[in-house]
């Protein structure tokens, strides 16, 4: 069991090694990117399915309450959270659409969609971000394979080039802690 939970280190590790050595200006393009939503009265709009939906509401949780310090709350909605929106949609048209219609329906020219997807592949995920495109607002991915549909679509793709999911919910994690701690110097 040792080498078990050994291996599991190593390899947690060397995927935040990976990702502490090529993957930190991604980090500050997405907090300039951000910013500028911010300052341009726009809304951060997350999607993500199971613990990547859950990291989608971590994140609005981190920008609408606080992170670190108390500051104004910034808007962010995550997409999945209405369960009365979202089967609707799921029931009326079809479940890969649960989050490109609420898009449809919310989003504007200004606001960024930040979509979650390990695989880079999900369907409603990809539909979210090919809406967003169509309605000129910009995606930000978090994905964990690399060359994916999500991150071919995006304006921003951290990848954190992992085939196991856990490792890179691990990756995910710590970027939009990161990202949530410099948005809070300047808010």
């Amino acid at each position: 069991m040792q080498l078990k939970i050994q291996g599991y280190i190593e390899e947690h590790q060397k995927t935040v090694q990976n990702f502490a050595q090529n993957k930190l200006g991604i980090i500050e393009e997405t907090v300039e990117l951000i910013k500028n939503v911010f300052d341009n009265n726009g809304t951060i709009y997350l999607c993500g399915n199971g613990g990547s939906m859950a990291d989608c509401q971590h994140i609005a949780g981190e920008l609408i309450g606080k992170y670190c310090k108390k500051r104004r709350p910034l808007p962010a909605i995550t997409l999945s959270t209405d369960a009365g929106v979202t089967t609707c949609i799921s029931n009326d048209f079809d479940y890969s659409d649960i989050f490109s219609r609420q898009l449809e329906a919310l989003g504007k020219d200004g606001d960024l969609l930040w979509a979650i997807s390990t695989s880079g592949t999900s369907a409603n995920v990809v539909a979210a971000a090919k809406t967003a495109k169509e309605k000129n607002i910009k995606v930000i991915a978090f994905t964990g394979k690399p060359n994916s549909p999500l991150e071919d679509i995006s304006d921003i793709c951290l990848c954190a080039e992992s085939e196991k999911t856990n490792h890179s919910q691990e990756v995910h994690e710590i970027a939009y802690h990161m990202i949530c701690e410099l948005i809070d110097e300047d808010y």
